[in-house]
């Protein structure tokens, strides 16, 4: 989720890998294997549509608020983050600030409503007082367009990471590597539905955590559990001095930057709240009671996750040179497991062999669990939202929505696997701004709307997700992301013109604009009745499903 990051194409060093790539792999296959198991046997369980979109509500709060830790600590969170502090020190550890405070919004404004409003997706909750048809096709649009667009970051990720670990050096292999990460994604999501994906996330979830816990553990030792001692060899080992430790190092230095960390900030915080995959996971709960201990679980274990990640970047800071960080990667993605080599003992130690294989093992496990929970999210939403409800007019038994649900993993899972591919080689931080700026821009306006302004209409909710969803996609084209500098995803081109890397300032106040002024300029008279139903619903849980 690090937005600012290059692709995570970790070049780590050959000697610990390659001294030990049996037991790289042979984790990998464990875990590999293991997961598979669980989402059979959850798949033996799913019987119908409940089942497969919503796990038959029948997880409870701390399981889906370990389920929604899986779900949002991604890769790029996981190592992007450690990147960001190693390098930038003070200026990288408020992406962590950033992230977790996103909660906030999400526990306050969206979980509760959305699980007593909606069924399965949001566009259940838009279709509830205004015209089925139009809502729910810019709803499933938005919800596939955003999910691809990470999916793509994941599935990138995925393919360097295993590829460059394992040892494989011709193209061949590298894209059969992207493709057999498709393959198992999208048996994940067809076998299992969201019991299987749920399961997957709370056991990748505990091992994140418990990974991060022994390198954390591990750091403190080294520095004798003395902050001041870790943070003050991180500064002197930075070249920075008392620099790292201070803000503007990164987002301080021109106007500019200065400007481009609101926008980022205001797209992570507000972003996370219209992410799709973290909206569906609210569904399978039985009580909006339920959701909303989902969430409280959820920002505790996300929190102690990220205060782990003072150790993992300062730690990363403190003990390898930056050159030898931006040697292997220059955004830094690399500074976790080049810190957990280090505190195991060095490159070519059986040690840092052992730690770098867990580490690494745990990194392809955040993707393999983030992966299913996003390609669940855009199946269910074309599915439900458009399948049944647009393309049949409601007339779809559930066996038929189950089915359509399944072919669309496998069509949503093939244009991944084709898009990561081309995208292997390519700076993933456009596609993962992307997502957050669509669902910062184009859904969280239209469900904050529809649950609490009686004056919103049909029109107003098609002006917001189609103009959010416009005016970020033709902002970030035109950005630093794509072209213009040497990270871009095209660093030999310079067709752009907005100065911001992420497009947040401007398409998010858009979208909230729009969903306004095309509610006051539509001929359509709002439903004050079942504005009145939507209230008391959202509010208390009267009649939800």
């Amino acid at each position: 989720m690090n937005l600012t990051q290059q692709p995570l194409a970790l070049q780590l060093p050959a000697g610990g890998a390659g001294e030990h790539r049996a037991l790289i792999i042979t984790l990998f296959a464990v875990f590999v294997a293991a997961t598979l198991g669980i989402t059979v046997w959850a798949g033996r369980q799913t019987k119908g549509a409940e089942d497969f979109y919503a796990g038959g509500r029948q997880f409870s709060g701390f399981q889906n608020g370990l389920a929604i830790s899986g779900d949002y600590m991604s890769a790029a969170s996981f190592l992007g983050i450690a990147g960001a502090i190693a390098l930038f020190g003070y200026d990288g550890f408020l992406y962590s600030i950033g992230f977790l405070v996103a909660w906030l919004v999400a526990l306050l404004l969206v979980a509760e409503p959305l699980r007593n409003s909606g069924r399965f997706t949001m566009g259940d909750v838009l279709a509830y007082r205004m015209r089925q048809r139009p809502v729910r096709t810019a709803a499933g649009t938005s919800t596939i367009i955003v999910s691809i667009f990470y999916l793509l970051a994941q599935m990138a990720g995925a393919g360097a990471l295993v590829t460059l670990l394992l040892g494989i050096t011709s193209e061949a292999g590298k894209i059969l590597v992207v493709v057999l990460v498709g393959i198992v994604m999208i048996l994940y999501v067809t076998i299992g539905g969201m019991k299987g994906t749920t399961w997957v996330q709370m056991v990748k979830a505990v091992l994140l955590i418990a990974g991060t816990l022994l390198i954390t553990f591990l750091v403190a030792l080294k520095f004798h559990f003395n902050l001041s001692h870790l943070l003050g060899a991180a500064a002197e080992n930075s070249g920075k001095g008392a620099a790292f430790l201070e803000p503007g190092l990164k987002y301080g230095v021109t106007a500019t930057s200065k400007i481009d960390f609101i926008s980022l900030g205001l797209a992570l915080v507000l972003g996370t709240a219209g992410l799709p995959h973290i909206l569906i996971r609210f569904y399978t709960v039985p009580t909006a009671k339920a959701a909303r201990k989902s969430v409280n679980w959820a920002i505790g274990i996300i929190g102690v996750f990220y205060l782990m990640t003072i150790a993992l970047g300062f730690g990363a800071a403190a003990l390898i040179k930056p050159e030898t960080i931006t040697a292997s990667n220059k955004a830094g993605n690399t500074a976790a497991p080049l810190l957990a080599e280090a505190i195991g003992g060095g490159a070519g130690s059986t040690g840092g062999a052992i730690l770098l294989a867990v580490i690494s093992a745990v990194a392809f496990a955040t993707i393999l669990a983030v992966v299913a929970g996003l390609t669940l999210a855009s199946s269910s939403s074309f599915a439900h939202d458009l399948y049944v409800n647009v393309l049949r007019k409601g007339k779809a038994t559930e066996k038929e929505e189950v089915g359509a649900a399944r072919w669309a993993t496998v069509g949503i899972g093939a244009v991944a696997i084709v898009l990561g591919v081309f995208a292997r080689g390519l700076n993933v931080a456009g596609l993962v701004a992307l997502a957050f700026a669509v669902a910062a821009s184009a859904n969280l306006p239209t469900l904050l709307y529809s649950l609490f302004w009686k004056r919103f209409t049909t029109q107003g909710a098609l002006w917001s997700i189609y103009g959010g969803l416009a005016s970020s996609v033709f902002l970030v084209l035109f950005s630093p992301v794509v072209s213009g500098k040497e990270t871009s995803m095209f660093p030999g081109a310079d067709f752009g013109f907005f100065p911001l890397e992420n497009p947040g300032l401007i398409s998010i106040p858009l979208g909230f604009l729009l969903g306004w002024l095309g509610s006051l300029l539509s001929k359509e008279e709002p439903d004050a009745r079942k504005y009145a139903e939507l209230e008391v619903r959202s509010l208390t849980g009267t009649g939800a499903h």
